[in-house]
């Protein structure tokens, strides 16, 4: 895995650099629409911490901040109303399919577009 990139466009969001479509902001969590939508609801969340992966968020991220950002990915997804289905999903390394190396879930709900 690359170490974390500070100029990677989710780091910029979170810094304020570069606009976005929020949907949720807590201490732990920055959630927005995405710019590429494959769902009618798609919806991305990240923690605010430098987190390459998921594995590297569950690895070194407090216990208080791992609690509080899936906490945060439920919330979401009852204040967007699509509770009662959804998916989420994280694309971990480029073998994976990850493209911006900032650990993100996707929260995705309706038919796909």
């Amino acid at each position: 895995m690359p170490p974390y990139d500070r100029t990677n466009v989710f780091a910029r969001i979170l810094r304020g650099e570069l606009p976005c479509r929020k949907v949720y902001e807590d201490e732990f969590v920055l959630a927005f629409h995405d710019l590429h939508p494959k769902a009618a609801v798609h919806v991305l969340a990240i923690p605010k911490g430098e987190y390459v992966s998921f594995v590297d968020f569950t690895a070194s991220a407090p216990a208080e901040t791992i609690a509080g950002f899936w906490r945060a990915v439920g919330r979401i997804a009852r204040e967007l109303g699509i509770e009662g289905g959804f998916r989420i999903g994280s694309n971990i390394g480029a073998g994976g399919g990850q493209v911006v190396f900032h650990f993100h879930v996707h929260i995705l709900s309706g038919n796909r577009t």
